[in-house]
Order: structure tokens, then sequence, then C-alpha cells
């Protein structure tokens, strides 16, 4: 149940809207942490690239088929419950690969981290939207995804500095230590969750599949899903590979300096948390289209041979990637019919599903064209998420003009 209006516009919003943000910056620094550690750890375990970065997409892979085992549990275990137990699982996971000496170690607890690092994304939004008026509901949404671009920053600028100052254990061991310590406001700020009326049952996973197929076979929550998984699935690898690229002559950038590149996402930031005023005379669905030709426009700009034209290009993706994001997953959230719990972590498999696979489409470009295989390749797939974005404003279009004829019926 949505709280009443007087709650979001009192002294309480904002505290709970950025707490939430807050432990969502905690999430994702822990999870792109590595990202920009990816050069070093081809010379230090003498593996390939696409090895090296299985470092990332294990985690992604892990947390996507996660999600959907939060949001169901909880309805039932408290949502503010599971969501701080979960993140300090995730936490503890940071912590003990500061032991590991191997890569198949570190792979082994970056899986797992993985699992509990699903616990805070699969339930935030549906948190938001039992605390929050719907008046506000959108703000709090572009505040969240604002946050989560800041985690991204975060993760990589913390990882990029530390692997270059510090060994790798060393590196783990600081950022579990920053984690915990940013932790600790969030458990303070964050309000409880809405009391469970009757008894608590565990979800029955004949009814959680039937939700899930339910989601995804309602065609204005699907062209969503879609657009979420196939845009990251090329934005966050692009990112990896031009870590390679950029780590090479003639820019031989150090770690530090790749962890920089990922300021970029400071574009994504602004974009995500200002999206709904900035556009507000446009459908979701068509804001989605513009954020889509963003991102294809900015990985052209990519192929310029200026590092500081590149950093633009990559500052025209951000921007394009976090404003279709923003869009969509509060679209799947406030259009889903039933279980918005559910709906939010069927997008959010779809989104790091595509995280973790997309370097294996990616790679092969890699390795062939080089960085003009790289946006070769996003732009067949960006092509393909652009037509479902279209699709998605005709069945928006079709719900606008019932709804015009039922009014005008009335």
């Amino acid at each position: 149940m949505a709280a009443s209006s007087s709650l979001a516009r009192s002294s309480s919003f904002w505290p709970l809207t950025l707490a939430l943000g807050l432990g969502s910056f905690v999430v994702f620094t822990n999870l792109y942490i590595t990202q920009p550690m990816l050069p070093y750890m081809v010379k230090h375990f003498g593996v390939t690239p696409l090895l090296a970065g299985q470092s990332f997409t294990f985690a992604t892979a892990t947390l996507a088929l996660s999600l959907l085992i939060f949001g169901p549990l909880s309805d039932v275990f408290g949502r503010k419950r599971l969501m701080m137990a979960s993140t300090v699982a995730a936490v503890s996971c940071t912590l003990a690969l500061a032991w590991v000496d191997d890569l198949h170690s570190l792979l082994v607890w970056r899986a797992l981290q993985g699992v509990f690092l699903a616990g805070l994304p699969a339930i935030a939004l549906a948190y938001l939207r039992e605390q929050l008026a719907a008046g506000e509901f959108r703000t709090a949404v572009g505040v969240y995804i604002s946050a989560n671009s800041l985690g991204g920053i975060g993760g990589r600028l913390i990882g990029g500095f530390l692997i270059e100052h510090f060994t790798l254990s060393q590196s783990f061991l600081m950022m579990a230590a920053l984690s915990v310590l940013l932790l600790i406001p969030v458990m303070v700020l964050l309000p409880a969750s809405p009391a469970v009326n009757g008894p608590r049952r565990l979800p029955r996973p004949k009814a959680v599949a039937a939700n899930i197929a339910s989601h995804l076979g309602n065609p204005t929550l699907r062209w969503a899903y879609i657009i979420g998984g196939l845009n990251f699935f090329v934005f966050v690898n692009q990112f990896s590979y031009a870590t390679f690229r950029l780590s090479k002559e003639p820019y031989a950038l150090a770690p530090s300096a790749l962890g920089m590149l990922f300021l970029t996402y400071l574009s994504g930031t602004l974009g995500a948390a200002w999206s709904g005023r900035w556009f507000r005379r446009l459908t979701p669905p068509q804001v989605m289209l513009l954020g889509i030709v963003l991102l294809m426009l900015g990985s052209l700009v990519t192929l310029a041979e200026s590092l500081w034209v590149i950093v633009i290009g990559f500052l025209i993706n951000t921007l394009g990637f976090f404003i279709a994001h923003a869009n969509a997953s509060g679209w799947v959230s406030r259009q889903a019919e039933h279980t918005p719990a559910t709906a939010s972590s069927v997008y959010l498999v779809c989104y790091y599903l595509g995280a973790s696979t997309g370097g294996y489409y990616l790679d092969p470009f890699w390795r062939q064209f080089g960085w003009s295989g790289v946006v070769m390749a996003s732009w067949l797939v960006l092509a393909i998420t652009a037509w479902c974005a279209w699709q998605l404003q005709r069945v928006e279009q079709q719900r606008l003009e019932q709804q015009r004829w039922a009014n005008r019926a009335a």
C-alpha cells in the first residue's frame, strides 16, 4: 500500500530516498570494483582479457539469476530486513576476496558475491513504491538510478586507484572496510517495511513462475525488458574493452587513469535524475528511444583517435543509456498489474544477464577488428532496442487512445 502524499512532502522523503541511494552505492561499488583491474589481472594471473573479464561477468550473472528469489522473499521477511542482510553478506564476500591468491578462487567468491548483491536491487523499487506517494515515486526512482550510476563510478575509481598503489588483497580489504562504514547510516535512516497482514508464507514456486510468465507475456512490459537487457548488453561491456584499448599505446593509461574514464557516468547520473523533468511532454517510450539514439551517437564518437573526443563519446553514451534505463525500469514498476517486486526483478534479470553475456558477443569483434568492431557490433544490437522502443510507443499510443474513448463515453 502506497504511503500518503503527506509522507512524501515531509522531512522523511529525502532521508529515506538518499539512504536507499547510499545503500545502492555500496552495492554497485562492490560489483564494479574489478572492472578497472582487468588489465592488471591479465598480467597478474597470465590470462586472456575474456577470462579476466569473468571476474565481472560471473558476479553479474549470479546477481541476475538471484533477483527472482529476493523479490518474493521480501514479501515474507520484510523489504528492509532482507536488503540489509543481503548487502552485509555481499560485503563479507569482498572481505573474503582479500585472501584469494588465484583466479579460480576469485571467480568462485565473485559468483557467490553476485548472489547477495542481488538483494537490494531486487527489492528497492517495490520498497519505494510502498513508502512514497505516487507523485514522488518517479523522482525517487530517478535519484535511486543516479545512485546506481554513482556506485558504478565509485567502484571503478576506487578499484583503479587501489590496484595502482596496493596489492589485490589490500584493495579488497580496504573496499570492505569502506563499505561497512557506509552501511551504518543506511541501517539507521531507512524506515522499516510496512507490517505484513496475515500469516507469512514462503512463496510457492508455481505461483512465482506464473507471475513471471504473466509479466513476460504482457507486451507493455516485455518490450521494456528487451530494451533494458540489450542496452546493458553492449553498454557496460564497451567499457571493459575500452580499458584494454586505452591501456595500450598510444594511450598507455595507468589503472587510476582508466578508473577516471568512468567519471563519464556523471552524465548518466544527471540524465537519470532529471529526465523526468526534461522530457515531461514525451511518453516514457519516446524518452527510451531518445536515449538509445544518444547511445548510438556516442558509440560513433568513440571511434576518434583523440583521447578527449573518446571521453566526449562516452559522456554521450552514458547520458543516453541512463535516460533509457531510468525510464524503462520506472515504466515496469508503474505498469505492473500485480506483484510489482517480481516485475521489477524480471527487468533486472534481463538487465544483468545482458551485462554478463555481452562480453562474449563483443569479444570476437574485438579480436578481429579492434575497437571499430566493438562499435559495429554495438550498433547491430542498438538497432534492435530502438525498434523495441518504437513498438512500445505503439502499445502506449493504443492505450492512450482507448483511455480517450473511455473518457468520452463516460
